[in-house]
């Protein structure tokens, strides 16, 4: 089956090295320069987004606002900045990943290939970690029976931590197994993951990821 990428992004030539690096791996890829004419009927025909921050007329925060309420497929910003605030912003409103401008054309790859291959990833099994309960097939994770809405990057962040419960991972190890990306991958964007998740685990009254200063993270339940 062809794998469909979108590529929103106003430097007609940064569209262009997108579409033919992608191409070149078989991918099926489309490209929009005008954030303003993007088709927000139908984001869920692909099966990865490649978005840009800094658009005029509309800017990729809140684009990915707008296709997040019609898409649940991998997203990835392209982006000069890459301050912690703005990385933070991307994240908390659904973006799973962040690649920094100027990319080279094996990261860009890379990426795009080891979120594609995460989303095929077949689980068949829930498991009841404390207090929290896993549905792995359909990456869905409940706390004291309210579920608990994540990102598909925060579920696989909190599902890898919890089913290795008590062990230490550093952000680098984090990094390389939920985005399979075993090159120059920027982990701070697991710290800004893991802010996410506690904020949405505050209501439960539970903090399931405990900082071990200095080493990484681990799954407390």
């Amino acid at each position: 089956m062809t794998v469909k990428v979108l590529a929103i992004d106003d430097e007609e030539g940064i569209l262009k090295v997108i579409r033919r690096a992608l191409e070149r791996e078989g991918y099926e890829v489309d490209t929009l320069s005008d954030p303003l004419k993007a088709d927000l009927s139908s984001p869920g025909n692909y099966d990865l987004i490649l978005l840009d921050v800094m658009m005029p007329g509309m800017d990729g925060f809140e684009l990915l606002r707008k296709i997040r309420e019609k898409a649940d497929c991998p997203i990835l910003f392209l982006t000069a900045r890459t301050g912690e605030e703005d990385v933070m912003t991307g994240l908390g409103l659904g973006a799973d990943d962040y690649i920094r401008k100027p990319f080279g054309i094996g990261e860009l790859r890379a990426r795009v290939e080891a979120h594609i291959r995460r989303e095929n990833r077949q689980k068949h099994h829930a498991v009841a970690i404390g207090e929290t309960k896993f549905y792995l097939k359909e990456k869905r994770l409940l706390c004291k029976e309210q579920e608990i809405f994540l990102t598909k990057s925060e579920y696989e962040i909190c599902e890898y931590l919890a089913l290795h419960q008590g062990q230490v991972f550093s952000r680098e190890r984090i990094y390389e197994y939920v985005f399979g990306f075993d090159g120059e991958a920027d982990s701070s964007a697991i710290t800004e993951h893991v802010k996410n998740i506690r904020a949405k685990f505050r209501m439960t009254g539970l903090e399931p990821i405990e900082t071990v200063w200095g080493i990484g993270y681990r799954w407390k339940g």
